[in-house]
């Protein structure tokens, strides 16, 4: 990811009687040469960080159902978008593996994290 151009954010949302989620469920990060990092919260409440590409919407019956759609402004990673990543870096827990990955721009970092199972993605601050 480092040295590569994030060009476009997509995300999945639970939607339950008609209602979106605050926060998205998954994000997938696609960079200038294609690539597509997936980042969630995973089963057992670590951070999952994978390449892969956006699966489609999908109804889930009676809980609802999952919405992919391009971000427009839901992230701190949205106003990120046309910005080079210029560093990355990883908290990890012993016996859970992966809790956190910070991003660096030029306009300041991003943190996505695992916090009880949710995926939370905050700005952490802006570069001098």
């Amino acid at each position: 990811m480092i040295g590569r151009r994030l060009v476009r954010l997509v995300a999945s949302w639970h939607v339950y009687e008609g209602r979106e989620s605050d926060a998205p469920v998954d994000l997938w990060l696609i960079d200038d040469q294609g690539v597509s990092t997936h980042i969630m919260s995973g089963t057992d409440w670590c951070l999952v960080v994978e390449a892969s590409k956006p699966y489609e919407s999908y109804d889930m019956g009676d809980w609802g159902r999952i919405d992919v759609r391009p971000v427009d402004e839901e992230t701190p990673l949205a106003s990120r978008v046309g910005e080079v990543v210029l560093g990355v870096r990883e908290d990890w827990e012993p016996l859970t593996g992966r809790m956190g990955l910070e991003l660096d721009f030029t306009s300041g970092s991003v943190r996505c994290e695992s916090w009880s199972g949710d995926l939370r993605i905050r700005a952490v601050g802006s570069m001098p």
